[in-house]
């Protein structure tokens, strides 16, 4: 067996664990969800405390429940284990892969994928290391496991040298500063997809009674019908998450915390962006002999630096928060996500020779 099989066997071995972990997140949320659905009906839909006298939720037996109520130690316990040898062995991996290469290991879409997944998870265990926020783990670990296995099925390509204009130590400062800011933009998006949820269930236990008309849809007085129309799917959207099935967003922290978390991460790796960008035309210039040239990935790069400078700005000095923040997290997230992907397999450019 030769150095890079044995880095692509220890990748699935890493695909193999985090789906592990995966499913010991999974397990942990739906413990949760199933014990919110215990709960009485005011601590279920306002998340207030249980009404007095109220009979509280039938116990689970084992040390286990007095530690962390409606939580599964046992299966927290799993995903933080698998977590951590899902890391070990990619990153044994990942440095196999630059043995094997003879160079630093992010010049392909392979290398990036599995080097920019070990960041996700490396700022994910980090993020979670006092506690740990079950939905996160679940959206972290399910993208994190997609890419591995796509990686490994499509974008896989044999170990070997790279063409001269790669020969460069900017391989190792652009390329790595880009996978490092998309490792960290991806646990902020976990992190926004939360907020929002959570933000739902907050506001529809502080909202106030709805007029409602005799066809049983809300009355909203002197409002347009494109309004009218957006703010009942709002509303519909609120009451599914005030629900008992989200009961579980009881214990997630609040919004607040949650978009202060998102804000910090990414503010980390917008500055990661920026230099990413700003070490990217230096670059272009010793190998192209220019620093700008509206090459689709330049384009794509320059975009997502725009969205996320946008939601900084509106968020730090425009008032900008709650969902209207989070949006805007979501269409960066997107553009990166495409940069990447439709950028590199559908549309032609300078970084093409880079290969799959």
């Amino acid at each position: 067996m030769t150095t890079g099989d044995l880095s692509t066997l220890l990748v699935w071995g890493a695909a193999t664990a985090f789906t592990v972990a995966l499913i010991a997140f999974s397990t942990d949320l739906a413990r949760i969800a199933e014990r919110a659905q215990r709960r009485v009906p005011e601590l279920a839909t306002a998340g207030a405390a249980p009404a007095r006298g109220a009979r509280p939720a039938t116990a689970v037996s084992g040390s286990e429940e007095q530690s962390a109520p409606g939580r599964s130690v046992r299966a927290e316990g799993i995903a933080r284990s698998t977590t951590l040898l899902g890391l070990l062995m990619l990153f044994a991996g990942i440095v196999l892969r630059g043995i094997a290469a003879g160079r630093w290991p992010t010049a392909n879409m392979y290398e990036f994928t599995i080097v920019g997944v070990f960041v996700a998870v490396l700022v994910l265990t980090v993020v979670q290391r006092r506690r740990i926020i079950a939905f996160v783990g679940v959206l972290v670990m399910g993208m994190a496991v997609l890419a591995l296995v796509l990686a490994l099925n499509a974008f896989f390509i044999q170990a070997d040298q790279v063409q001269p204009a790669l020969q460069s130590y900017w391989l190792i400062i652009h390329v790595g500063v880009a996978i490092t800011a998309t490792g960290i933009f991806t646990v902020a998006f976990a992190a926004s997809v939360l907020q929002v949820l959570k933000s739902y269930r907050e506001e529809a236990a502080d909202a106030p009674a709805v007029s409602v008309g005799p066809s049983g849809e809300p009355v909203a007085a002197s409002a347009s019908s494109a309004a009218t129309s957006s703010a009942r799917r709002s509303d519909r959207f609120r009451r599914v998450v005030s629900g008992r099935r989200f009961g579980w967003l009881e214990q997630v922290p609040g919004s607040r915390e949650l978009e202060a978390m998102s804000f910090r991460l990414n503010a980390i790796a917008f500055v990661l962006w920026t230099l990413t960008l700003i070490g990217g035309a230096i670059w272009a210039e010793h190998a192209w002999g220019r620093y700008w040239g509206w090459d689709p990935k330049e384009v794509g790069t320059f975009v997502a630096w725009v969205v996320y400078a946008a939601y900084l700005h509106a968020r730090t000095t425009r008032g900008w928060s709650g969902r209207r923040a989070a949006y805007f997290v979501f269409v960066g997230y997107a553009v990166v996500l495409a940069n990447f992907t439709v950028v590199n397999l559908v549309v032609t450019g300078k970084h093409s020779y880079s290969g799959v």
